[in-house]
């Protein structure tokens, strides 16, 4: 495996760091035979909680934006995952989980275990909760946007 170079910054660091988890996740669920993808897990997650939800709940739960999640939901469905129907208002949609999605629950949710216990040795290996800086630099930038960021720090050059 290749070692990151000391000159990486962050937006490198961050696509690095999801090609080392996602195509690993990836592989885990070929093994389960099921045929499932690593993003549709927050909206089965939501999903089994709810029991049904429109688009845009799910997105703003998931934390995605509505087309994001778009594309997701519509091969979910594609796939058999999930049932998509009218919701009140014509442009809403309703989701809700398939009997396929119902069947596989308890191996997805016994991989959702193993992945957890993995993430978890990688805190360990590095003395800090990846999980929670991830939580705590997006809550950050929810509070004050990286554009809002970057127009401080031009002014701030701007200055000196």
């Amino acid at each position: 495996m290749a070692r990151m170079d000391k000159q990486a910054t962050l937006g490198t660091l961050l696509r690095s760091l999801i090609d080392q988890l996602d195509p690993a996740v990836e592989r885990a669920y070929e093994g389960l035979g099921l045929g499932y993808r690593p993003r549709f897990t927050p909206v089965v997650r939501i999903l089994r909680e709810s029991g049904s939800a429109r688009i845009k709940e799910v997105a703003q739960r998931c934390g995605l934006s509505h087309s994001a999640l778009s594309q997701t939901v519509s091969k979910m469905a594609e796939e058999g995952w999930i049932s998509v129907s009218p919701g009140e208002d014509a442009r809403e949609r309703v989701l809700r989980l398939s009997m396929k999605a119902e069947r596989a629950y308890p191996a997805l949710e016994q991989q959702w275990s193993i992945t957890a216990q993995a993430a978890e040795s990688i805190s360990s290996d590095i003395g800090i909760s990846l999980e929670e800086v991830l939580k705590r630099a997006l809550q950050a930038l929810y509070e004050k946007s990286f554009d809002a960021r970057l127009l401080e720090a031009r002014e701030t050059n701007r200055s000196t």
